[in-house]
Parts: C-alpha cells; sequence; structure tokens
C-alpha cells in the first residue's frame, strides 16, 4: 500500500500577457480492502471521505466508508452483500444492499445506521446519487416496469420515463435536478429532470446516451452512442459536445462545479481502459502522471469533488484497488479572464507511506 507524488504542470497562456505557471502535486492513496482481494471507489465528498464496496475476508461484497485513512464497513440491510454509490459532504452515503429476504433495496447510510428507502412497488430498488440536503436519485422497479425515483423526506417518487416503459436516475445536485437515462420508445436517451418535467438531452448522433452526473452549475456529463463508437459527453447550455478519447471509446462518469470531468478511455491499440481527467479541452490519461514502475494502472476515475480529489479503481500490483488522488493545493484557474489550459508531467517523488459514482461501462 503506498502514496506517490504526481505532479502536474498547468500553463495558463492568455492572449495578452502569459501568467505564471501554477504547479499542482497529487498524492495518490490506495485505499486497501475489507479483508477480501479487491475494492472499488465510487465516489467521494469534499472532506475526502470516500465510498464504493470491497470483498470481505469471507468473499461478499460490502459497502465501504473510507475516511481519516480508516475503511469502515457499512454492512447490510440484512442480507449478504451491499454497495456504495453515492457520498454526500455530510458523510451520508447511498447505494443498494441485500435484504434478509435476499432482494436489493435502496439505502441511506447516516450516522452509523443503514435505513432501507423502499421500492415503487416492485421487489428492488438502486441508489445511485445523493445531494448536501440527503435527496437520493436511483431507479426502482414498480412490479412491470423499472422507474428512475426521487427520494425525499422519507417519500420516494417515480420521475416517469421519456415516453417509453423504463427510466434510471444516476445524479443529482444541490438544486434537486435530476440526471439519468430513459426510454424515448425506441431508444434509451439521457435526462434532464428539473421541477417536475423530464428532458430529453438528445445524442452524439447515435441511437442512445446515458447522463451519469450534473454539478450545481447544472452541466451534466456521461457518455453517447456516435456513428463510431461510445464518446464520453459534456451537455453545457443546450448543447451537448464530445470529449474525445485516447484511443476508441470513452465514457465521463462525473463532473466537479469548476467543470473538471473524470471517466474512463479505452487506449488504441490495448484492451485497457485508463482513467482520465478532463478539463479546459485538454483529455489527460492519469496514467501519463504515474512514476515508471509504480505498479499501478489507473482504470476508471468514478468521481471528482469540488475540492479536486478523484477516486476511482485501478490494478495495484495486479490487484483491483479504490484510489484516491488528492491534489496538494488548488489548480484551477481564475474564471476572470479566458485561458488556455496546457497540461503536462514534470516530476514525480515518492511518498510516504501510510497505509474511493456507476458504473462500469
Amino acid at each position: 500500500m503506498g502514496r506517490w507524488k504526481l505532479v502536474l504542470l498547468a500553463l495558463a497562456i492568455v492572449s495578452v500577457a502569459t501568467a505564471p505557471a501554477a504547479a499542482e502535486s497529487y498524492t495518490l492513496t490506495e485505499l486497501g480492502t475489507l479483508g477480501g482481494v479487491f475494492s472499488w471507489g465510487y465516489s467521494v465528498n469534499d472532506a475526502g471521505e470516500v465510498t464504493g464496496y470491497s470483498r470481505t475476508s469471507s468473499n461478499t461484497p460490502h459497502a465501504f466508508l473510507y475516511s481519516g485513512g480508516t475503511m469502515v464497513d457499512l454492512g447490510t440491510l440484512g442480507g449478504t452483500g451491499s454497495i456504495g454509490f453515492g457520498i454526500n459532504d455530510a458523510g451520508q452515503v447511498t447505494g443498494y444492499a441485500d435484504t434478509a429476504s435476499n432482494a436489493a433495496h435502496a439505502f441511506l447510510y447516516s450516522a452509523g445506521t443503514m435505513t432501507d428507502l423502499g421500492t415503487l412497488g416492485g421487489s428492488s430498488s438502486f441508489g445511485y446519487g445523493i445531494n448536501d440536503a440527503g435527496q437520493v436519485v436511483g431507479y426502482s422497479s414498480t412490479g412491470s416496469t423499472t422507474r428512475a425515483f426521487l427520494y425525499s423526506a422519507g417519500t420516494m417518487v417515480n420521475l416517469g420515463t421519456l415516453g417509453g416503459s423504463n427510466s434510471y436516475g444516476y445524479g443529482i445536485n444541490d438544486a434537486g435536478q435530476v440526471v439519468g437515462y430513459a426510454s424515448t420508445g425506441s431508444a434509451l436517451h439521457a435526462f434532464l429532470y428539473s421541477e417536475g418535467t423530464m428532458t430529453d438531452l438528445g445524442t452524439l448522433g447515435g441511437t442512445g446516451s446515458y447522463a451519469q452526473d450534473i454539478n450545481n452549475v447544472g452541466q451534466v456529463v456521461g457518455y453517447s452512442d456516435t456513428a463510431s463508437g461510445t464518446r464520453a459527453f459534456l451537455y453545457s447550455e443546450g448543447t451537448m459536445s464530445s470529449l474525445g478519447t485516447l484511443g476508441t471509446t470513452s465514457g465521463a462518469f462525473a463532473i466537479n462545479d469548476a467543470g473538471q470531468v473524470v471517466g474512463y478511455s479505452q487506449v488504441a491499440g490495448t484492451n485497457e481502459q485508463h482513467a482520465f481527467l478532463y478539463f479546459e479541452g485538454v483529455l489527460t490519461d492519469l496514467n501519463s502522471l504515474l512514476p515508471e514502475g509504480s505498479g499501478w494502472v489507473l482504470s476508471q476515475a468514478t468521481d471528482i469533488s469540488n475540492s479536486g480529489q478523484i477516486t476511482g479503481f485501478g490494478f495495484y500490483n495486479g490487484q483491483t484497488r479504490a484510489f484516491l488522488l488528492t491534489p496538494d493545493a488548488p489548480a484551477v484557474p481564475e474564471p476572470a479572464c479566458s485561458v488556455l489550459l496546457t497540461l503536462g508531467a514534470v516530476g514525480v517523488a515518492f511518498g510516504v507511506v501510510r497505509r474511493k459514482r456507476r458504473r462500469v461501462v
């Protein structure tokens, strides 16, 4: 288990004058496991707390809360397993867990207690996103269909569809706006649900699209079919734009309020998925910042906090492990002027050993 210092050079180039370069360094922390062989990080809050899931020593998946260097098992709803998907700044976690009847139900974990959120009338439900007000978004069976839900103040509300049968909720911001994807009758399209209305966000020219997260500015990220494969997208001010790839396919999972996006992309000429950070038009393979011989391959970046911390999972010496990337200092450019951000790795220093939104595409 270990930490590595990653150094990223951000050169802010203004049209009139060149501003001084601001260097940002990251610490990469391997989060360990709950006693089993692997762990996955899914969501990180602004306090650096992470949720996800890990295999236990009995080889069952359990949701965890990683805080202050310690991974805590969140347990279940009386059944075998659980998975944590979303965490807010109060440390509340949502996900889903097995009940005593072996059905998966969405949960809200708060102050040491896991609460069953119930369903929309069917047998199962799944929690994925949670905002700072404790509102939870996900999807539930109704008995005959699957519908996105918004859980607030003890009530689970069916958000409807885009004209078809099913819908799935994934992300929510502090204004209560929800994103996910829903059936139009002929395809699945990304949606934005706001003030009782579900809006179709369209696609990048292909058949389907799938929204995963929304920030407090109202920007949405996810992935869409195109004529040449799946692409990560950013939806902002009514326009869906492709973020490109590191080779072939790509998908975006999370966006923070500064507009930094994380996700994955298939690397050209390989079968590997690599985690990426996208900002100001630049798509950076996070593995390009690792020192040679680190033992890590960062596979997917699944969330990024407003403080710039990134969680996800990768392979550490061949073992699947949750990771947390922590910037030593903020490196987001001042918003007062238009800048071109160029990223490059400039150095690596070994750190001190101390030994986490949903969604594999």
